[in-house]
């Protein structure tokens, strides 16, 4: 009796059936059209320079590096002093009063080195000039890593030539701690910026930072760099 109890026993419901899977050609049809609509996620972050390795960066390692061990007696590669960042600051006073004026001189800084830049604001007010505090006076570019030996590279070898009558830069710019600052009268200097194109001739201020300790290590870098100093 207890298996046929068993036996009459109802049976527990089917599961549904799951939907047939899509074989051969279809799968291969949706799975494409999948990956067509999906956006493509670049991996990685992208190089703010190209592929192409800063010149002047290869050619100290290679070469400067191992000559300025020679020259100044070091005896570890790390001794020898390296630019840390370089510093573009374009003063525009007018800039208070003309927000446009502004725009141009930030444009042609973003255009020389190829990096947006950041504008700075008067951080106290002055009666006599007409200065107000947070009123923007200027743009100032802070560069490091490839950018910083680009630039440096196109300021020694293509804009410092075309200044009229140079006759090289003073030596006198160091701070005491191996820093250099550099004045130029005109942007124009530079083959980035279209002579038809500007509203005015303005200047600017570079700061060359090093790691070194000493001015005299940081001019024997600088000379080594292809900075041409005034004798």
């Amino acid at each position: 009796m207890a298996k046929d109890a068993t036996k009459d026993a109802p049976k527990p419901a089917a599961k549904p059936q799951a939907a047939a899977k899509p074989s051969g050609d279809k799968a291969q049809r949706k799975k494409g059209e999948g990956a067509a609509q999906a956006p493509s996620i670049a991996k990685g972050r992208p190089k703010g320079t190209g592929t192409v390795p800063a010149r002047l960066k290869e050619t100290f390692h290679k070469t400067l590096l191992p000559a300025l061990m020679k020259a100044r007696g070091y005896t570890n590669p790390w001794q020898v002093p390296r630019v840390e960042k370089i510093v573009i600051n374009m003063g525009v006073g007018e800039g208070r009063e003309n927000a446009k004026v502004l725009d141009f001189a930030t444009a042609e800084l973003q255009a020389i080195t190829g990096q947006k830049p950041v504008v700075t604001r008067a951080k106290k007010s002055i009666a006599n000039f007409k200065l107000r505090e947070g009123v923007p006076i200027g743009a100032k570019v802070t560069l490091r890593g490839a950018r910083m030996y680009e630039f440096l590279d196109r300021l020694v070898n293509v804009a410092l030539p075309r200044v009229r009558d140079f006759k090289g830069v003073p030596p006198k710019g160091f701070d005491g701690r191996g820093n250099y600052a550099l004045g130029l009268r005109e942007q124009l200097i530079f083959p980035e910026i279209v002579y038809d194109k500007i509203d005015k001739v303005r200047g600017m201020d570079i700061i060359i930072v090093t790691t070194a300790r000493t001015d005299e290590d940081a001019k024997a870098l600088l000379t080594h760099l292809g900075m041409p100093f005034r004798e």
